[in-house]
């Protein structure tokens, strides 16, 4: 028997700025991200059952990862990609504007160190920015960068 590939489903907020469109993008909370910055920012996105359809979770798990309601507005669907361990990522652009400091994220719990025994607290992300698309290219998961690249031509 296969298992099936682990499914994740976001929301890309972005705006249109005078230097260009901005994209907004989550950095992976915790120890292993902690000192990384290119490969460690994120869609704000998260995992989904079979069951769920994953326009519905893309809107449950902004509201999870950021502690704020959905934006409303057009639904610009961007597809999926796979990751390198194998996750399938479904994505869909929204404009809209969010000030980053109203940001609540959500949290997950984790043994830290490991094989401690002792169990942390740490955000989902553990900080949230604009960038423009060239910028977020820099950071951006590598296979989330598909993404822009369909915002972008979206956009055109």
């Amino acid at each position: 028997m296969t298992s099936r590939p682990k499914r994740s489903a976001g929301l890309l907020l972005f705006r249109r700025t005078e230097p260009g469109l901005e994209v907004l993008l989550g950095h992976m909370g915790g120890p292993f991200f902690a000192r990384r910055d290119a490969g460690a920012w994120t869609v704000p996105k998260g995992e989904y059952e079979e069951d769920e359809p994953a326009w519905e979770a893309a809107r449950r798990e902004f509201r999870e990862e950021l502690g704020l309601a959905p934006p409303d507005g057009e639904a610009v669907p961007l597809g999926e990609v796979r990751q390198s361990g194998g996750k399938i990522v479904t994505v869909w652009a929204v404009e809209a504007d969010l000030d980053p400091a109203e940001v609540v994220p959500g949290t997950f719990t984790m043994q830290w160190p490991p094989k401690s025994g002792r169990t942390q607290e740490f955000p989902e992300l553990d900080r949230v920015e604009w960038f423009g698309l060239d910028a977020a290219r820099e950071v951006i998961v590598k296979a989330q960068s598909a993404f822009l690249d369909r915002l972008a031509e979206h956009s055109a």
